[in-house]
């Protein structure tokens, strides 16, 4: 995958087919375009370049996340050629788009569209520390080094939900340094919360949405994962999990309307098995 370029307007931003496939050459992609032949949405895969509607055998993406092996089964899959990628990608832009031609969707359909928090403990409870220090280097080092202390493991390698977890739990609290971010960091339940609704994530080129009321916002790039109804992760992605920091910053309970709003989520889709990536998140 080439690394994009600076675009000059939001017109010209979508970028290039060179940008948005990754380098490996065996990827399986799957994603969904608009075909105004059909007037509706079709699962695609891209092969040397080119779009390949395969709706003639799964009519959702959600279908095909749920076989036994999805990248194996779409990989022997034929159909229809729809066209060629770079051309598809360029029609995808919201501002420039032609739409008597083919463009891209997200890939994501019937799928629930969650998202995990607090999912790197150890810079939070640095955050933590270096809060309760105020600045002072020596006081921050002698926090970090009794929490060692007490709990007889490095904090780089502190296991969420582990023993060394919970005892340095019980430091936090009674050092007066406990909180509810916290609690997901390290605690045995991560966060998991609704992103958005059904078929309300956007695709490439797509503007995002913010509610008018936020005035700190910003995107947060995430690996996403593709999760069957049984648990089972079949494929990954990238994301762009649009937050509203001024929001949930006033209260936790303020999280679903910092976090779903509509097009405030950006997924791309890859199967685990020589997989890939169809397109680069919006911004």
């Amino acid at each position: 995958m080439t690394l994009p370029r600076p675009r000059g307007s939001a017109a010209d931003w979508v970028g290039t087919a060179a940008e948005a496939l990754p380098d490996d050459a065996d990827s399986v992609l799957i994603g969904r375009i608009w075909d105004p032949s059909s007037d509706g949405p079709s699962p695609v895969t891209v092969r040397d370049g080119e779009v390949i509607d395969i709706s003639h055998r799964f009519p959702t993406v959600r279908d095909i996340c749920e076989l036994p092996d999805p990248a194996a089964t779409v990989a022997g899959l034929d159909g229809p050629r729809v066209g060629d990628f770079a051309e598809i990608l360029a029609n995808t832009g919201a501002a420039t788009r032609d739409r008597s031609r083919p463009w891209l969707l997200a890939p994501v359909d019937l799928q629930a569209l969650k998202a995990a928090g607090v999912t790197f403990p150890i810079s939070m409870i640095e955050r933590v520390i270096e809060e309760r220090a105020r600045g002072d280097l020596a006081l921050a080092a002698d926090i970090r080094h009794r929490m060692l202390a007490d709990v007889g493991v490095d904090l780089h390698s502190l296991e969420a939900g582990s023993p060394e977890a919970d005892r340095l739990k019980s430091l936090l609290i009674a050092e007066g340094m406990w909180s509810q971010y916290l609690e997901v960091g390290i605690g045995p339940d991560a966060e998991i919360f609704t992103k958005g609704q059904i078929l309300s994530a956007v695709g490439t080129a797509v503007p995002v949405g913010v509610l008018a009321a936020s005035t700190w916002n910003n995107p947060e790039p995430e690996v996403t994962l593709i999760v069957q109804s049984s648990g089972r992760i079949v494929g990954a992605t990238l994301g762009n999990d649009v937050n509203l920091r001024d929001i949930e910053g006033r209260s936790a309970l303020l999280l679903p309307l910092a976090k779903d709003n509509n097009a405030s989520c950006w997924p791309r889709l890859r199967p685990t098995t020589h997989c890939g990536v169809s397109a680069r998140p919006a911004n």
